[in-house]
């Protein structure tokens, strides 16, 4: 058993101070620090400048409107977020149950459309590992919740966590045949402008008429639903309701057997992919190490 009183314990900043500080050096915010832990901003403050003192520097630089990380506050934040992983871990242990329970969170696209038709391989190779899926398009927070690991969409540089990139997210309109033929086809981009969108203020569109050459500066203005995901709208699509902008790897199935239709091959790339990470500390944990190496493999078939 750990001596509490041994010097090293001892010579801790307040356990406040240090949850904190993580908090602000996640969110570069005193302000969103503070609506994430119910406090006040005074009292976020405070516990910094507590911090602050005990560590002899400033953590941060106060700047207009935002905050940046000084060198030391750059050297601790690292180690502060692997420590609350670390305890997040040990009490998930604690709780029981905890190696024969995966938690994986996603967003729904790629679980419904990838995920679910892939996950059943996994479990007969891990028969004795139950995997609960979680759908979320916010971001996990590894410290504070029991999420093991969290497949993300983005640019794939999130501060102490291991990504792998899975799949590329890029874009390109698809609809129904039905409603390709009720215009006599699709045989150019702008013909796309004569048929309802979806989600017209989406950027991808405008990325996508951009580069098709088409001058579609007024589609944002157009009335349309978003529907906060790519399954719904390419459902809606399949339905006939009009076009959906949609990330190829993720409707293989639906173009293959005729459902929606790709006019072009012209397919708009941002920079973001599909990611999954997991804490850097928790690299090696058996059951994390099994998903990764399963799902890796798995996306490369």
């Amino acid at each position: 058993m750990p001596d509490l009183s041994s010097p090293q314990v001892s010579q801790l900043p307040p356990l406040q101070a240090i949850r904190v500080f993580e908090a602000v050096a996640r969110q570069l915010s005193f302000t969103k620090a503070a609506v994430e832990l119910a406090m006040t901003q005074a009292a976020v403050s405070y516990q910094i400048k507590v911090l602050e003192e005990r560590v002899g520097a400033p953590l941060f630089l106060r700047r207009p409107r935002q905050i940046e990380l000084t060198e030391a506050g750059q050297r601790l934040a690292p180690a502060v977020s692997e420590a609350f992983a670390i305890l997040s871990q040990a009490y998930a242990a604690a709780r029981g149950g905890a190696d024969g329970l995966l938690c994986v969170t996603t967003v729904l696209t790629f679980a419904s459309n990838w995920l679910a038709h892939h996950l059943g391989s996994f479990q007969m190779a891990h028969p004795a590992l139950a995997v609960r899926l979680e759908t979320s398009s916010r971001l996990t927070d590894f410290a504070r919740e029991d999420v093991d690991l969290a497949i993300r969409s983005g640019s794939g540089k999130w501060p102490g966590l291991e990504a792998h990139k899975l799949l590329d997210a890029d874009f390109t309109p698809m609809l129904s045949p039905k409603l390709a033929a009720s215009i006599g086809g699709v045989k150019e981009p702008a013909d796309l402008l004569r048929l309802p969108i979806l989600d017209p203020g989406d950027i991808w569109w405008t990325q996508w008429f951009e580069m098709a050459g088409v001058h579609a500066h007024d589609l944002a203005k157009r009335p349309g639903s978003s529907m906060g995901a790519q399954a719904y709208e390419a459902n809606a699509a399949i339905a006939g309701h009009g076009v959906a902008i949609l990330t190829r790897a993720l409707f293989k199935a639906e173009l293959a057997d005729g459902r929606l239709i790709q006019p072009f091959d012209l397919v708009g790339d941002d920079g973001h992919a599909y990611w999954l990470v997991y804490p850097e500390a928790r690299r090696n944990v058996p059951k994390i190490r099994a998903f990764r190496d399963w799902l890796l493999a798995e996306i490369a078939c």
